[in-house]
C-alpha cells in the first residue's frame, strides 16, 4: 500500500536551505563541466578539420602530433561527458542519507551527507559515496557508539544523528530521523512500490547483513545463501560496485563477469551497475564459455529441460555427472592419464638415438602441463639434445618432425577418446553413461566434463583479464562445471543463490558440498525475504518447511485458490484476470507454469482467446513489464507485482522436488499470488492447512 509522503514543511529545520545550497553548487560545477565538454568538442573538430583541409599531405611530424592531440582530446572528453553525466544525476537527488558523527574525546558532531556519487567543490567534500568508510555507519548502527575501518586506520565514536531523504528532482519528498538501521517507514515505501523492467538499486535500503556481504572485500570466495527476494543478486552485484570503488587502481568494470542462468535474467540485471555509476560487467552463460573454449571439430547440442525429459537412461547420465563423486573419477583419471595415453618409444634419427626413458623424465618434469603441450616442450628438449650433443655439424630434424613423432606414441590421439576411455574404464556398467548425440556431437550433460579432461589434454584458454567472477543460481551447477570454472578464472569469486530453489531433480549436491569444493571459502545467509508481503512468505513457508525464512512485517492480501470443473472455465478467469490487470495499477503479471511446453501451451490458448499476453521462452533475451507467460525455469532471480500459477492440481505437482517448483513460482509475487487448477489442488500446497 502506498503510503502518504511527508511535506516539505515537516523537514527539519535546516535541510531545505542546505539542499538549495548544494543545489547551487551542482548547478555551478554543471554549468562548468558542460563548458569543458562544448571546448573538448571544438577542439576535437578544429583537429579534424586541420587533417581534412591538408589531405593528408601537410607535415608529416604536424600531422602525426595533431593525431596524438585528438586521441589525448577524445580521452578527456569522455572522462568529461562521464562527470558531466554523474552531475545531472546528482543533481536530481544529490544525497539520500546524513549521518553526525562523534570522533572518540571529541565533543563536536561532523555532519555527513551520504550519496550515490560524491560531490566535491572547490576543493571541499560536500557529500560522501555510499561506499566510503565513514558512510558504512549508516548502515550498520544505530545513534550511539559507532565505528568505521578506513585504509588510515581504526576510528571509534558516536553517531549522535541519523537522517534519510529522498530527494527526487531536487525537491525532497520526505525526511526521517531514526535510531534504526534503516528506517522501516522508508523500508516499507521501498517495498510497497510496483516491478520495473530492471533491477533497481538498493543504497539507501541496505541492511545491516546485507552491508558485511557487499563490504566484504577479503574472501577469495564468498559464498552466499539467500532465501527468495533476499535482495542476493541485487547485493552481489553492489558488492561489485563496491570493489571497483575499493579497488578502483587495479581493477575495473572489464574485468569482471558474471555468470547467469539465461539471457532475459542477464538483461534484467543490466541496469543495476550502471544505476550505480559504473560500467556494465560482461555477462555469460556456461553454454557462451563453452563454445569459447571446446576444441575445433566437437559440437555439442543444449540442455535438456530437466522437467520434461522423460527419458529414464538420460536422467541417468545427468545424475552419476552431477556428483561430488564423478568430479574424483575424472581427477584419478587425469592424474593416472600420462601413463595411460603416451608409451615412450626410442627416437632415433640417423645413427642417433634419444632414449625411451629420457624423454618419459621430461614428460614427467613438465607434469604442470597439458599432455600435449608437455610433448612440445619435450621436442622442444629433443632439438637442443640432437644439436648441442649429437650434430655439431649436421642440421637436427625440425621440431614439428620431433613433435610428431612423440603424438605418434599416444594411445589416445584425442580428447575425445581419452574421455571415452574415462568410461570404459569405470567398468561396462558404467561404461554406458557416456553417449554422443550423434558423432562428435556431445549431450549437454557431457560438455563440461569433456572440457575438464581437455584441460588436462590439450589445455583451455585461461582468462588473465577476469580477476573477479560472480556465478548467480549457484545451486543449478554442477561440481564439474564449478571444477572448469576454477580452471578458467582463477580469481576472486562471489557465488550466490538459493538450494531450496533448484529446479533440476537430478542435481544431487548441496551447498555443503559447495561448500567443501571451495576449501576456505567464506559462507554468509540470508534468511530475510524483502520482495514478498508476509502472506505470500507464510504461505511458501508452508510449502517447503523453511525454518530460517523470514518475511519483512509487509501485508496484503492472502494467496487465493481458485478451483475449476473445465480447463475452458480456467482460461477465461485467467483471461479476465489478464484484462483487470491492464486496467489496474500493477505493472507486471507472471503467469508461472511448471514447463516451458506448457508455458508455450499455455501462451498460445490465452492468444487464441485475446488475451494480452506476451511468453518468455529460453530463447528469450528480454524482459519487459506486462502480463506474462513463463516456466518457472525462466522466472527465476525475476519478480512481478502480480503471480497466477495455473494447472496447480496433484497430477502437476506431487512430489518432494515439486515442492522448490512451487516454492520458486510462489515467491516470485510481491504482492498477489493466486492459485488456479481443475480438479482438487495439489496436495503440496498449504490450503487447509494449520497455519
Amino acid at each position: 500500500m502506498d503510503q502518504e509522503k511527508t511535506p516539505q514543511q515537516s523537514v527539519p529545520p535546516g535541510e531545505l536551505e542546505h539542499l538549495e545550497q548544494i543545489l547551487r553548487m551542482v548547478n555551478e560545477e554543471l554549468e562548468e563541466a558542460q563548458r569543458s565538454v562544448d571546448k573538448m568538442d571544438d577542439e576535437y573538430k578544429e583537429a579534424q578539420q586541420y587533417i581534412a583541409d591538408s589531405h593528408g599531405e601537410g607535415d608529416p611530424k604536424e600531422m602525426f602530433q595533431t593525431r596524438m592531440l585528438m586521441g589525448q582530446i577524445d580521452n578527456r572528453g569522455a572522462s568529461a561527458v562521464v562527470y558531466r553525466d554523474r552531475l545531472k544525476k546528482t543533481k536530481s537527488s544529490p544525497y539520500f542519507a546524513r549521518i553526525d558523527f562523534a570522533p572518540q574525546d571529541e565533543a563536536e558532531s561532523a555532519a555527513y551527507y551520504i550519496g550515490l556519487y560524491a560531490f566535491r567543490f572547490q576543493q571541499q567534500l560536500y557529500v560522501i559515496d555510499w561506499r566510503s568508510p565513514v558512510a558504512s555507519m549508516f548502515y550498520d548502527f544505530e545513534l550511539g557508539p559507532a565505528h568505521y575501518d578506513a585504509p588510515q586506520g581504526h576510528t571509534e565514536g558516536r553517531l549522535t544523528l541519523k537522517r534519510q531523504f529522498k530527494i527526487v528532482n531536487g525537491e525532497i519528498e520526505y525526511a526521517f530521523d531514526s535510531s534504526q538501521n534503516i528506517q522501516d517507514d522508508i523500508l516499507q515505501q521501498e517495498l510497497a512500490h510496483t516491478s520495473d523492467e530492471k533491477m533497481k538499486s538498493i543504497i539507501s535500503t541496505i541492511q545491516k547483513e546485507q552491508n558485511q556481504i557487499i563490504r566484504n572485500e577479503k574472501a577469495k570466495v564468498l559464498i552466499i545463501q539467500g532465501v527468495a527476494g533476499s535482495g542476493k543478486t541485487s547485493i552481489a552485484l553492489h558488492r561489485v560496485a563496491f570493489l571497483l570503488y575499493r579497488f578502483r587502481n587495479t581493477i575495473k568494470a572489464q574485468n569482471v563477469t558474471i555468470i547467469s542462468p539465461n539471457k532475459v535474467f542477464g538483461d534484467y540485471i543490466a541496469g543495476v551497475l550502471p544505476e550505480l555509476g559504473e560500467e556494465p560487467i560482461f555477462e555469460a552463460s556456461l553454454e557462451d564459455l563453452a563454445l569459447v573454449q571446446i576444441e575445433d571439430g566437437v559440437d555439442f547440442v543444449g540442455d535438456r529441460d530437466p522437467l520434461e525429459a522423460a527419458d529414464p537412461a538420460w536422467e541417468e547420465r545427468v545424475k552419476f555427472k552431477s556428483t561430488v563423486e564423478f568430479v574424483q573419477l575424472m581427477d584419478d583419471f587425469i592424474q593416472r592419464l600420462p601413463q595411460l595415453a603416451f608409451q615412450p618409444k626410442d627416437f632415433e634419427y640417423k645413427s642417433w638415438s634419444v632414449p625411451a626413458a629420457w624423454i618419459q623424465a621430461r614428460v614427467d618434469v613438465y607434469k604442470r602441463f597439458p599432455l600435449l603441450k608437455r610433448l612440445e616442450m619435450v621436442a622442444d628438449d629433443i632439438h637442443s639434445r640432437l644439436e648441442n650433443e649429437f650434430l655439431r655439424e649436421e642440421e637436427p630434424p625440425h621440431r614439428n618432425r620431433i613433435f610428431q613423432a612423440l603424438r605418434k606414441m599416444l594411445t589416445m590421439k584425442t580428447t575425445l577418446s581419452a574421455y571415452r576411455a574415462f568410461f570404459r574404464q569405470l567398468g561396462k556398467e558404467r561404461a554406458k553413461l557416456f553417449k554422443p548425440f550423434q558423432k562428435g556431437v556431445l549431450e549437454w550433460n557431457d560438455v563440461y566434463p569433456y572440457l575438464y579432461l581437455q584441460a588436462a589434454f590439450t589445455g583451455l584458454q585461461q582468462s588473465r583479464l577476469i580477476k573477479h567472477l560472480v556465478i548467480d543460481e549457484m545451486q543449478d551447477y554442477s561440481p564439474i562445471q564449478y571444477a572448469v570454472l576454477n580452471l578458467l578464472f582463477q580469481c576472486p569469486k562471489t557465488i550466490l543463490g538459493d538450494f531450496s530453489q533448484s529446479i533440476n531433480p537430478y542435481s544431487p549436491y548441496t551447498l555443503e558440498d559447495l561448500h567443501q569444493l571451495y576449501e576456505g571459502s567464506q559462507l554468509m545467509r540470508l534468511e530475510k525475504s524483502y520482495r514478498s508481503t508476509w502472506e505470500i512468505i507464510h504461505f511458501a513457508k508452508g510449502i517447503v518447511e523453511q525454518t530460517d525464512f523470514q518475511a519483512v512485517e509487509r501485508h496484503g492480501p492472502a494467496p487465493e485458490l481458485l478451483e475449476f470443473s473445465t480447463e475452458e472455465e480456467e482460461l477465461v478467469e485467467i483471461c479476465r484476470r489478464v484484462e483487470a490487470f491492464h486496467q489496474g495499477k500493477y505493472n507486471a503479471f507472471g503467469i508461472v507454469t511448471r514447463t516451458n511446453s506448457q508455458a508455450r501451451e499455455l501462451h498460445e490458448k490465452l492468444k487464441a482467446l485475446g488475451a494480452d499476453v506476451a511468453l518468455i521462452t529460453p530463447e528469450s533475451s528480454s524482459f519487459h513489464n506486462g502480463a506474462t507467460v513463463l516456466s518457472i525455469q525462466m522466472s527465476k532471480g525475476l519478480e512481478f507485482d502480480q503471480v497466477l500459477i495455473p494447472q496447480a492440481d496433484g497430477e502437476n505437482y506431487h512430489t518432494d522436488f515439486d515442492k522448490n517448483l512451487l516454492y520458486v513460482a510462489c515467491t516470485r509475487a510481491m504482492h498477489q499470488l493466486d492459485i488456479s487448477c481443475v480438479g482438487e489442488v495439489s496436495p503440496l500446497l498449504p490450503f487447509g492447512k494449520e497455519k
